[in-house]
């Protein structure tokens, strides 16, 4: 049984700092990539970055490029987000997701979810 559990969220003011992180259990060995989403009240879901579990290939959503750092303790089986430069926008859950295939940064082919951790940035 495969579980994603975050943590690390919180209120910050705009331009501070937060790093979230992502533990997994279970039968992680078959994980292609793991990646972040965040969901704002109202909108949709949108991929945020994600990181190739073999070879550590990174990706970035362009929103977030440039203040965003994705990383993994392979040993711990845990993944980070660092969240630089924070903005009011950046407002949302955050949830992290593993996928056993292709099509990390496309929530409808992520196969488990993390319960979610919310992030809010005050101007």
């Amino acid at each position: 049984q495969v579980q994603l559990v975050e943590s690390g969220g919180g209120s910050v003011q705009a331009g501070g700092s937060l790093r979230l992180s992502c533990a997994a259990s279970g039968n992680t060995t078959n994980f292609n990539c793991m990646a972040w989403f965040r969901q704002a009240p109202g909108k949709q879901r949108e991929w945020v970055a994600s990181i190739y579990t073999d070879g550590g290939i990174l990706y970035y959503a362009d929103s977030v490029k440039g203040r965003f750092t994705i990383s993994q303790d392979s040993a711990n089986n845990t993944v980070y987000v660092q969240m630089n430069s924070l903005q009011p926008e950046d407002t949302a859950m955050y949830y992290c997701a593993a996928i056993l295939r292709d099509g990390c940064a496309v929530a409808r082919a992520i196969d488990y979810w993390g319960q979610g951790t919310q992030v809010t940035v005050s101007s």
